[in-house]
């Protein structure tokens, strides 16, 4: 209790301002007091407003008080001072550099706890203590410490600024209001900021669903990687088992042959070599009898000569013919011509059966290089090919549809067409009547001065020149004549280079949001390519200018 007391006593005898125990003590008119110095520098910083205040209760006075050392509280203070009593203990929070900074201290500044929007000033927590106990303070605004509280004071009349101008969209004061600002629509910024809080608040919902929506794609994307890695594994361990099997066939076709030439090898071997020890064995039997026969030709003694001639001289049938039919033997060679002929029909069938492979993997580098050889692009482009017919309901008066929708022409004498809410009035063009989503690969065959290849949303305007494909972000057209090509969108011209030909080509790849224009005769050339984001199908388009008797055709591919 000793200690509460002591502290409570420490407390009655500082400085609201300095914190320390009073030095030179005064007390101003309010009742209030505080170190002579402390005032005095207080006092000195509002001398410019010509009005000056307790920094507790905020009480104002006019002139400036005389300020008189309070002695009874200056004695007071060192009789204390004598029984123990020391400064306030320094528990205090001092503000860094990057920390708001209480206005009322001196010296050393405490570190600011609210500003007040009234006043308008930041406050330690010591110094915000009359805020919560003074009736008139009690009703300021005080929000978290901020920097930037003299923004809100008008620098010409140095007031607050309570009110915003709509007419010049800023905040101003009241004097402001019935000064220069006479006459325009002025709120109170309170007002204000409940109307533009309004707006922030179906900003951020806009915001938050955008959000959401990107995420959404983002899995969807997600989504598409992995079906994508996933149906790449499949495709290479599917193919993987197929090659496997492919080889072990051929792996055992390849022993099959070996087994049944080698078996064939051994029987005509054991046959040759049965002919062959029999031979062998015959002349052994001749050169005996040959033998014999010269023993017999040198005995001198001719009654024995006649004796035995009979029985050496006989000769046994022989029971292999004279003479050996030999064979070449080309079994082994119709084998060897069998398997030869056997790898060139599978070389080819590889080759063809790789080539729609390779152009099945790389179906998306052909359609999106200008690199690869013009027959793979062309192929590519041909696997997307799309039958393109025009719709009526969409042509312009000045147009004629013939070839069974598929072909426009540029016509002196208007047409009678009924009124339909699709139909450019404007713009002479045309849209096809199939929506284009996917991949997808057409060609225009024009005639004449010049056409626009183009495509576009259906929700195109349908009036005005901003109807013109090109001429706004609903559409991407290529304009073709005899001397040049140029692209538009947005009203946006790009000049384009490339070999002049009567047919273009358009590829589209509405998920991927590439649109690619080529120029095709007995050549293709990649003209010009968008990349962008799709929003909807896509519809062909093509337009004429005032030359009568142009004429477009999209053209029947196979």
């Amino acid at each position: 209790m000793a200690q509460q007391n002591n502290q409570l006593d420490r407390t009655k005898f500082c400085c609201s301002i300095c914190l320390d125990l009073l030095k030179d003590p005064v007390t101003i008119p309010c009742g209030h007091s505080y170190c002579m110095n402390c005032i005095q520098s207080h006092w000195d910083e509002e001398d410019e407003k010509k009005t000056h205040s307790c920094p507790q209760c905020r009480q104002s006075f006019t002139p400036r008080p005389v300020l008189v050392k309070n002695t009874m509280l200056a004695d007071l203070v060192e009789e204390l001072k004598k029984t123990g009593l020391q400064a306030a203990p320094a528990d205090l929070c001092y503000a860094e550099p990057e920390d708001v900074a209480c206005d009322v201290c001196t010296g050393r500044k405490r570190k600011a706890v609210k500003s007040c929007l009234s006043c308008p000033a930041s406050y330690c927590d010591k110094h915000l203590q009359p805020h919560y106990e003074a009736v008139p303070l009690k009703k300021h605004k005080l929000v978290e410490p901020s920097e930037k509280l003299q923004e809100n004071i008008c620098s010409r009349h140095d007031e607050v600024m309570k009110m915003f101008c709509r007419t010049d969209q800023q905040c101003i004061c009241y004097l402001c209001s019935v000064d220069e600002h006479k006459g325009h629509d002025t709120v109170s910024a309170a007002a204000e900021r409940t109307e533009r809080q309004r707006e922030l608040e179906v900003s951020r919902q806009n915001i938050q669903q955008r959000i959401q929506d990107r995420e959404e794609d983002v899995k969807v994307l997600q989504q598409e990687v992995e079906a994508i890695n996933g149906s790449a594994d499949k495709a290479v361990e599917h193919s993987e088992k197929i090659f496997t099997e492919l080889i072990r066939l051929m792996e055992k076709r390849r022993s099959d042959v070996k087994q049944q030439v080698r078996s064939q090898q051994e029987t005509e071997v054991s046959r040759v070599k049965e002919l062959q020890e029999k031979r062998e064995q015959e002349i052994t039997e001749l050169k005996r009898k040959d033998a014999e026969l010269k023993k017999l030709s040198h005995t001198e003694d001719h009654n024995q000569f006649l004796h035995n001639y009979p029985s050496v001289s006989a000769l046994s049938e022989s029971t292999h013919s004279s003479s050996i039919n030999i064979r070449p033997l080309r079994y082994f060679e119709d084998v060897t011509a069998a398997v030869s002929e056997a790898r060139d029909k599978l070389q080819d069938v590889l080759r063809e059966t790789w080539t729609n492979i390779s152009l099945t993997v790389t179906e998306v580098d052909v359609l999106l290089s200008n690199t690869l050889p013009e027959n793979k692009i062309r192929a590519g482009l041909l696997r997307c090919s799309r039958e393109i017919t025009l719709d009526l309901n969409t042509a312009n008066t000045w147009l004629l549809l013939s070839e069974g929708n598929r072909k426009v022409t540029n016509i002196s004498q208007q047409q009678s067409y009924s009124g339909h809410p699709d139909r450019f009035t404007y713009c002479c063009q045309v849209l096809s009547r199939e929506s284009l989503t996917g991949r997808c690969y057409w060609e225009v065959e024009w005639k004449g001065t010049g056409v626009e290849v183009a495509v576009a949303y259906k929700s195109i305007n349908r009036a005005g020149k901003v109807s013109g494909f090109g001429q706004n972000d609903k559409s991407w057209s290529l304009d073709c004549d005899n001397d040049s090509y140029n692209f538009y969108h947005k009203k946006v011209k790009t000049r384009v280079s490339g070999p002049r030909s009567s047919r273009v080509g358009v590829f589209l790849d509405h998920s991927a949001g590439i649109l690619s224009f080529y120029s095709v005769s007995e050549t293709i050339t990649l003209l010009h390519r968008v990349q962008t984001t799709f929003t909807e199908p896509l519809y062909a388009g093509l337009r004429f200018y005032y030359a009568f008797g142009d004429s477009a055709e999209f053209s029947k591919l196979k």
